[in-house]
C-alpha cells in the first residue's frame, strides 16, 4: 500500500468518526445520558 494510500485512508476514517460523533449530538436522550455519566463520574 502507497503512502498516498494510506494517507487518504487515515483521512477517510477520521472523517467518518467526526460524523458518527456529530450525528450523536443532534439525539438530545444521548446528550442527557453523557451528561449523566459524566456528571456520576465526579460524585
Amino acid at each position: 500500500m502507497s503512502l498516498r494510500a494510506k494517507k487518504l485512508a487515515a483521512w477517510s476514517a477520521a472523517v467518518v468518526a467526526l460524523l458518527a460523533v456529530f450525528a450523536l449530538y443532534t439525539r438530545p436522550q444521548m446528550m442527557v445520558a453523557l451528561g449523566d455519566m459524566i456528571w456520576a463520574c465526579f460524585q
